[in-house]
């Protein structure tokens, strides 16, 4: 299979949590470049920022699992993200969750945010054929029920993860086309590893990954 040529001219980074999560797309040898940002925001932020002042991108994508809110997504199926936001920034009084937005701390639709989110606006990402979904970032995944209705009331996600956000987030303030891909590893909420679907969800992810560098 012949890349295309427009892709292949194009300078991308390709980013993970974690190695695993994108292996069989290092492997490949698709001619982007890796970054393993690490766990959670604070490490997606730091390094996704700094190599993006090294090198200037055509275009970003990361790709990871994630959990899932929304029953009509199945084990192991790969989505696109077009809309993320930071789901547990904010204040907790008296077990009720406010965003910083509706606390008064910035407005919802100051840059970047459009109506509180995180949304990719590239034309790009039309060239998947996979679901849209929204999502949340969060800084602890747990199997509390509380957290997952607070979540639930204020965002009504599809999916969360524990870095997403912060590509939405840098992508935007640096105007840098980016594409966030998901693979439906587990129900939010269920911490038994052992129904958890890791191995089918990297397989899948990577599929539609060197299938979108590769069409």
């Amino acid at each position: 299979m012949k890349p295309n040529h427009e892709i292949c001219s194009m300078q991308i980074l390709l980013i993970a949590a974690t190695e695993p999560e994108i292996g069989p797309a290092i492997e490949a040898r698709t001619g982007a470049d890796i970054l393993i940002t690490g766990v959670g925001l604070p490490s997606a932020l730091y390094h996704l920022q700094k190599r993006m002042h090294q090198i200037d991108y055509d275009l970003v994508i990361q790709a990871g699992i994630a959990g899932t809110y929304n029953s009509k997504l199945e084990p192991a199926q790969t989505v696109w993200v077009k809309q993320d936001a930071f789901g547990d920034l904010g204040m907790e009084e008296k077990e009720k969750f406010t965003p910083l937005f509706e606390a008064g701390f910035g407005g919802r639709d100051e840059f970047p945010f459009t109506n509180g989110w995180l949304m990719n606006p590239h034309e790009l990402a039309a060239a998947l054929s996979l679901p849209a979904v929204s999502s949340v970032t969060v800084n602890k995944v747990t199997d509390s029920k509380l957290q997952e209705q607070q979540i639930i009331r204020q965002f009504n996600p599809d999916i969360e993860s524990m870095e997403g956000a912060a590509l939405h987030y840098v992508c935007l303030q640096e105007q840098v086309p980016f594409i966030q891909l998901r693979s439906i590893s587990n129900r939010v909420g269920e911490r038994d590893k052992k129904k958890w679907t890791i191995k089918e969800s990297i397989e899948n992810l990577n599929k539609e990954l060197l299938r979108f560098l590769n069409q």
